[in-house]
């Protein structure tokens, strides 16, 4: 499916323009998209008991009213080997030579999208009149779908013109684009920083950097950085057996220098092209992600606890001891389009 507003063919190989709408992805214009998760299709059911996923459990987000986007869909600075989209979806990590599309069209054909894609929940036995007719008007945006977002040079103003219109936004980067997060005057709700290893040989081998000799230094710009943005943080690391699951006192350090919120340790899932790199037995379960997750908080430089968990999407929540973490809240948003 591609968006009537936007209908440029310029940019992604037609190719994979159709295999992508052959996976139920609903393109926008020549670099965006948007795509239903797992958790959003559980949670339309009856009133939430379909299911909700971590970032409800941990931060307060509904589901069913969160859109799962990207504006760079197919172009990243790495290729991550845990990365279910990273091998076959891939364009490069230039986006200098295509077309840069206005952030409004660009938000308004994601929305568009969300609601092409909600449309045939409305029939269904388990899912209510009054919830879906909900779902309709997503509340939340995660910046996270596929790709590197800090490559749409109109970030800043689609970030603006999602809270103009009454939308939080959940902004996954992989740090490799320190002067992009410098430069933003709309900071998102939330910014994730995606942490796949906790030393340089550890983070080159895991991610796979277009440019190594820079990836690693701009990772650590944007660590420096954040304690500048004036925004709720999380450090989110993805964690592989035997791979990364080590070197607990650097994660630990590495967070502490960010001055973030958060730190997320989560379960490596092989699906969809990681499968090429690590099978089911690369993937951690809770309780290897709680061992790990206690090792880091004994070696942290100064109070570090676990505060939540998520056994359904193997998830573990990490924060300061005296850290009021229940004070953030979603509620302020609302929809106004």
């Amino acid at each position: 499916m591609t968006s009537p507003l936007l209908d440029l063919e310029v940019g992604m190989d037609p190719e994979l323009r159709q295999r992508l709408e052959s996976q139920n992805y609903y393109l926008v214009g020549n670099h965006s998209g948007v795509k239903l998760c797992h958790w959003t299709k559980r949670d339309i059911k009856d009133k939430g008991t379909g299911g909700s996923c971590y970032k409800h459990k941990f931060y307060g987000i509904e589901s069913y009213r969160c859109m799962q986007v990207s504006p760079a869909l197919t172009w990243c600075t790495e290729r991550c080997s845990f990365c279910w989209r990273s091998e076959s979806y891939a364009s490069g990590d230039d986006m200098s030579g295509i077309e840069h599309e206005d952030p409004k069209d660009v938000l308004l054909g994601m929305i568009e999208g969300q609601k092409a894609l909600m449309s045939g929940y409305g029939g269904h036995p388990e899912v209510s009149r009054e919830h879906w007719e909900e779902s309709l008007k997503p509340k939340h945006v995660a910046i996270s779908l596929s790709g590197e977002p800090t490559l749409y040079k109109h970030l800043d103003e689609f970030i603006g013109m999602c809270h103009e219109m009454g939308l939080s936004t959940f902004l996954v980067t992989n740090g490799t684009q320190p002067q992009v997060l410098a430069e933003l005057d709309n900071l998102p709700t939330q910014l994730y920083l995606t942490l796949a290893g906790a030393t340089p040989k550890t983070h080159s081998a895991i991610t796979r950097p277009f440019n190594p000799k820079e990836a690693w230094s701009n990772l650590m710009e944007t660590v420096d950085l954040m304690p500048s943005l004036d925004t709720r943080k999380v450090m989110r690391m993805t964690l592989v057996k035997g791979k990364n699951m080590i070197e607990p006192e650097d994660y630990a350090k590495m967070f502490f220098r960010a001055e973030a919120h958060f730190l997320e340790a989560k379960g490596f899932v092989s699906v969809g092209d990681a499968r090429n790199n690590y099978g089911y037995e690369r993937m951690p379960d809770l309780m290897d992600i709680v061992e790990f997750s206690e090792a880091i908080c004994d070696k942290a430089p100064q109070d570090l606890n676990i505060i939540d968990q998520s056994a359904s999407s193997c998830a573990v929540l990490m924060a300061p001891e005296d850290y009021d973490w229940r004070k953030f809240s979603t509620d302020q948003f609302q929809p106004n389009f």
